[in-house]
């Protein structure tokens, strides 16, 4: 029996939020004895500082709360898992309109579903996300980034549909 990702997320929604977590992704890999089950995991209520996330101290309980009610729940049948519990990282994935509102400020690169100003790859400052739509500053960009926009970085300001956004990532500022 394999495992169900819409019960284990279910599950781990549950555990998370008892702890004042949040579930960021779960993914499930490989197969049969290699298979891995993997939570990421933040913290929304860090105060101030959007990036001062989960601790290791919340991924170790949280792994063993969840570890257990997935045995007692039989999510998990015969334990035919690793499970692994981390935080979602300094260049964090970027998939809900809450967490684009969330790191509004932030520093990004994205990749649009279809091209606009004929680049699909941006990289900038999250200026404001409003209505479904984002507004990056494009003149924080790598001069790697830069070349990959070709013509958008002409415009210092670009506005883009949330709908037309494929993935997205923070960049780490230090």
């Amino acid at each position: 029996m394999a495992l169900d990702v819409d019960r284990v997320r279910e599950i781990a929604d549950r555990v998370a939020a008892s702890s004042g977590l949040e579930v960021v992704e779960v993914e499930i890999l490989g197969g049969g004895k290699a298979r891995m089950l993997r939570v990421f995991l933040d913290k929304p209520a860090a105060g101030a500082d959007p990036l001062a996330g989960v601790t290791h101290e919340d991924c170790a309980h949280f792994s063993r709360e969840f570890g257990t009610i997935l045995e007692v729940e039989d999510a998990a049948p015969n334990g035919s898992y690793t499970l692994e519990v981390s935080s979602p990282g300094l260049d964090r994935k970027l998939t809900k309109a809450a967490d684009f509102t969330r790191f509004t400020g932030s520093r990004m690169k994205l990749m649009t579903r279809q091209p606009v100003d004929n680049s699909r790859y941006f990289e900038g400052r999250l200026e404001s996300f409003h209505d479904g739509r984002l507004t990056l500053d494009l003149s924080v960009a790598s001069k790697k980034s830069r070349k990959k926009m070709g013509a958008a970085t002409a415009e210092q300001k670009i506005e883009i549909d949330f709908a037309n956004v494929e993935k997205a990532n923070l960049v780490p500022e230090f």
